[in-house]
C-alpha cells in the first residue's frame, strides 16, 4: 500500500513539474511580448496628441464655431468599443473590461463593437447586441483597420444614427498596476492639460470647420490604435504576473508533495525493516 502512495506521488510531482515549465515559458513569452507592446504605445502617442492640439486649435480660432462632433444629443444610442484579448490565462484582464462595459451600458440604447476573441464570447453569451464581428480578433486588428472604424463611428454620428460613442480598454500603469478605462470618443471632450496656448495665428484652407471635420475621423482612429496598443501591453502585464504566480505556486505543491514523498518512503522503509526483525525473531 505503502509503494502506490509514493508512486501516486511521484506521478503528481512530475504533473506539477511540467505545469510549471509551461507557466514559466507562457511567463517569458509575455514578458518578451510586453516590452514590443510597450514601444508600441509609447511610439503612437504623439501623433494623435499632436491631432488633438490641431483641433481644438481650429476651434479657438473663433468664438462661432461650430461641428456636429461637438454637439451633444438628446438621445441615448450608444456605441462601445470594447478591446479585450484573444484568450485567457491573464488574471483578471478580459473579465475587468467586460464588468466595466455592463456598468456603462446601463440606461442606454447599447451597441458594442468587439476588438477581441474574448469579448466577443462574452457578448453572444450575454446576448448583447453587436455592431460588427469583423475585428473579433484582436491581434490582428491594424491601424488601418482603426481608421476604418473610427471613420465608420463618425459617420453614424454625423448622420444622426449614433449619439454617444465611447472605447473600453485598459490603461497600462506598470507592470504590475492595469486600469480598466471608459473614455468618451464622441461628442468631443476637451480637455486642457492636453491642449498649449496657441501663439500665433494660424490660417487653415480652405476654412477652419473643413479642417476640423477632416482631422476628427484621423485623430479617433488614432486613440482607438493607442487604447489598443495600451491593452495589449497590459493583457501582455497582467498574463506575465498570472504565470508568475502560477509559477510560484507549482514550486511550492512541489516542494509539499516531496516532503509527503519522503515522509511516504520513510514509513515504508521503517515497515520493511520491523518487518524482517520480527520474521527474523
Amino acid at each position: 500500500m505503502a509503494g502506490v502512495s509514493t508512486k501516486e506521488i511521484k506521478t503528481r510531482i512530475r504533473s506539477m513539474e511540467s505545469t510549471r515549465q509551461i507557466t514559466r515559458a507562457m511567463e517569458m513569452v509575455a514578458s518578451a511580448k510586453l516590452r514590443k507592446a510597450q514601444v508600441k504605445a509609447m511610439a503612437c502617442r504623439p501623433y494623435f496628441e499632436t491631432l488633438y492640439r490641431a483641433m481644438w486649435d481650429i476651434v479657438d480660432t473663433g468664438s462661432d464655431f461650430s461641428s456636429p462632433f461637438l454637439q451633444k444629443k438628446d438621445g441615448n444610442k450608444a456605441v462601445f468599443v470594447l478591446i479585450s484579448g484573444d484568450r485567457g490565462l491573464a488574471g483578471g484582464y478580459n473579465n475587468n473590461v467586460q464588468k466595466l462595459l455592463l456598468s456603462q451600458m446601463e440606461g442606454k440604447d447599447a451597441a458594442v463593437l468587439p476588438m477581441g476573441k474574448k469579448g466577443a464570447d462574452y457578448l453572444k453569451s450575454h446576448e448583447i447586441k453587436m455592431l460588427t464581428e469583423q475585428y473579433t480578433q484582436a491581434e490582428t486588428v491594424s491601424l488601418g483597420d482603426c481608421f476604418s472604424v473610427a471613420k465608420q463611428l463618425c459617420k453614424g454620428f454625423k448622420n444622426g444614427e449614433i449619439d454617444e460613442v465611447f472605447v473600453i480598454y485598459t490603461k497600462f500603469r506598470s507592470v504590475l498596476s492595469q486600469e480598466p478605462m471608459c473614455l468618451q470618443l464622441l461628442p468631443l471632450q476637451r480637455s486642457e492639460e492636453k491642449v498649449s496656448k496657441r501663439t500665433q495665428e494660424i490660417v487653415y484652407e480652405p476654412d477652419g470647420a473643413t479642417v476640423f471635420d477632416a482631422i476628427v475621423p484621423e485623430y479617433l482612429g488614432g486613440v482607438l490604435y493607442g487604447a489598443l496598443c495600451e491593452s495589449r501591453a497590459s493583457e501582455q502585464a497582467a498574463r506575465r504576473t498570472a504565470m508568475d504566480a502560477a509559477t510560484e505556486n507549482a514550486g511550492e505543491m512541489i516542494d509539499a508533495l516531496s516532503l509527503q514523498f519522503n515522509r511516504a518512503r520513510q514509513a515504508a522503509i521503517t515497515q520493511e525493516i520491523t518487518e524482517i526483525v520480527a520474521g527474523s525473531q
